[in-house]
């Protein structure tokens, strides 16, 4: 093996490795604040979702839809 084929060999280890930093850098996964964030986020959908529901099963809402409708 030659110094060229040496120095090739060497430049396109250096560029695979310098590539592999790059994607396990990029790959470490979500951010725990975006997620914790998302989670409240949620939480607090799944509270008014629940209170809209209470709301519209409510017999006195029918009723009051009903007379609306006349």
């Amino acid at each position: 093996m030659g110094p060229f084929e040496l120095a090739a060999l060497a430049i396109i280890a250096g560029c695979l490795l310098s590539a592999y930093k790059a994607y396990k850098k990029g790959n470490r996964g979500p951010d725990p604040a975006v997620v914790a964030a998302l989670e409240s986020e949620i939480r607090s959908l799944k509270e008014r979702v629940g209170a809209l529901e209470a709301i519209v099963t409510d017999r006195s809402y029918h009723l009051k839809e009903e007379i609306s409708r006349l």
